[in-house]
C-alpha cells in the first residue's frame, strides 16, 4: 500500500500537481518498463476525474482556493494497475465552507467511484474562426471555463476529422486524428461533443503544460488570444 499527498495547492493545479507527484513516487516502476506510464496516466487520469466532480461540479470551488487532496492506493505488479482505496480519499478545501460539507461530497461520490472516474465529460464547443487553408477552429468549454481547444478538417456534409485537440481540464489531455461521422440532421459541433466526451478512453493523457501549449498553438492558427498558464503556488 502507497499513499498520495498533493500537498497544499491551488484547485486550478490540483490535477498537475497530482500527476507530477504520482510520477515521481513510481519513477522506478517506469525506469523499469514503459508500459507503467501509460497505466500511471490512466490511473492519475481517472482520479482526476472523480475530483472534478467533487470540487469543481459539487463544492462549485475557484481556481484560486486552496486544496489539499489524499488517499491510499495499491500496486499491482503482476498487472501492472494502479488500484485506488476510495474509501481513503480525503479532500480538504481552505475556503469557508465546512469540512463537514467537504467530508459528505466526498462520501456521496466515492461511493460510487468507479463510475464517476470514468463517466463521459460534457464538453461544450463553439466556433473561433478558420484557418487560411480551410479548417475550422473550436473553443472548448466545461460550463464557463474554457478549457480547450480543437482543430478539424470536413470533407463533405457527412464527415470530418478531428486533426488535433488539447484539454486542460478534468485532466490534461491531446487527442489526435479522430473521425467524425456526421449524422443527418447533426452538426458538426454536434460530433465533435459526441467525441470529446470519450476523451478520458481515447486520449493521450499528459501534463498540464503540454496540454495547455498544443491548445493554444491550435487557438493561434486563427488569431485567438492565448489561455494564460494558472501558476501554482503551494505550500507543503
Amino acid at each position: 500500500m502507497a499513499r498520495l499527498s498533493s500537498g497544499f495547492v491551488i484547485a486550478g493545479a490540483y490535477a498537475d500537481k497530482i500527476r507530477r507527484t504520482m510520477f515521481a513516487q513510481l519513477r522506478d516502476y517506469i525506469k523499469r518498463d514503459k508500459e507503467w506510464g501509460q497505466k500511471i496516466a490512466l490511473a492519475v487520469a481517472q482520479l482526476n476525474r472523480l475530483l472534478y466532480s467533487v470540487l469543481v461540479e459539487q463544492l462549485k470551488i475557484d481556481k484560486g482556493d486552496v486544496v489539499r487532496v489524499r488517499i491510499e492506493y495499491d500496486i499491482d505488479e503482476a498487472g501492472k494497475n494502479i488500484v485506488w482505496r476510495w474509501d481513503t480519499l480525503a479532500v480538504e478545501v481552505f475556503r469557508r465552507i465546512s469540512q463537514e460539507q467537504v467530508d459528505s461530497i466526498v462520501k456521496q461520490v466515492t461511493a460510487k467511484a468507479y463510475e464517476v472516474a470514468l463517466a463521459a465529460v460534457t464538453y461544450d464547443v463553439s466556433k473561433l474562426g478558420e484557418t487560411f487553408d480551410g479548417d475550422i477552429v473550436f473553443s472548448i468549454k466545461l460550463g464557463e471555463r474554457e478549457v480547450g481547444a480543437a482543430i478539424i478538417t470536413t470533407f463533405n456534409e457527412s464527415l470530418a476529422v478531428l486533426k488535433r485537440g488539447a484539454v486542460v481540464e478534468p485532466t490534461p489531455a491531446i487527442f489526435e486524428k479522430v473521425r467524425l461521422e456526421i449524422q443527418p440532421g447533426k452538426s458538426i459541433e454536434d460530433s465533435l461533443k459526441s467525441a470529446l466526451s470519450l476523451v478520458m478512453q481515447a486520449a493521450r493523457h499528459v501534463g498540464y503544460d503540454e496540454a495547455l501549449k498544443i491548445m493554444n498553438a491550435i487557438r493561434e492558427r486563427v488569431a485567438a488570444a492565448p489561455v494564460e498558464k494558472i501558476e501554482e503556488e503551494e505550500e507543503e
